[in-house]
């Protein structure tokens, strides 16, 4: 049995050699579990071992097998709704972004949300919740309740 290596670098990111291929694979900014099971089950065919085989025990080719489906996941046959850039406002293409590149890409689609003034993009610049949720009692992130409380002198 090949020596299992307890680091694995992909994506620009360090990856525990010890857990399963899929599971280790969610330490990668941007990819999920459901992702991460996709990818696993192509590099599983392509090397001939089994979906839960330790990221570590995977050759050291795999590595950049992974990450090129990470970056490319309509060429391999991961269906266009798992990607998280479907349809691309600026390139309409499919894309699946990871690290720094889905930081950047973020940044500037608030930016372009908040510039053009949508109800999205106003509510998103203040912190607040986007997609029609109460915010009455749930969810503060560290700001000062002023539901219930009594004004000073009554």
């Amino acid at each position: 049995m090949a020596e299992i290596r307890n680091i694995v670098r992909i994506a620009g990111f360090d990856l525990d050699g010890t857990k399963p291929i899929w599971f280790a694979l969610t330490g990668v900014k941007g990819v999920g579990i459901n992702f991460a099971k996709m990818v696993s089950k192509i590099v599983a065919e392509k090397f001939g071992v089994d979906v839960n085989t330790k990221l570590g025990e995977l050759p050291e080719e795999a590595d950049a097998f992974i990450e090129e489906v990470i970056r490319n996941p309509i060429k391999y046959g991961i269906p266009r709704w798992a990607v998280n850039d479907p349809k691309d406002w600026w390139t309409g293409e499919d894309r699946h972004l990871v690290g720094t590149d889905l930081e950047t890409h973020l940044v500037a689609v608030k930016k372009r949300l908040f510039e053009i003034r949508s109800w999205r993009g106003i509510r998103l610049a203040k912190g607040l919740k986007v997609r029609g949720q109460r915010t009455k009692s749930h969810p503060r992130k560290n700001k000062i309740s002023v539901v219930g409380r009594k004004k000073k002198g009554r």
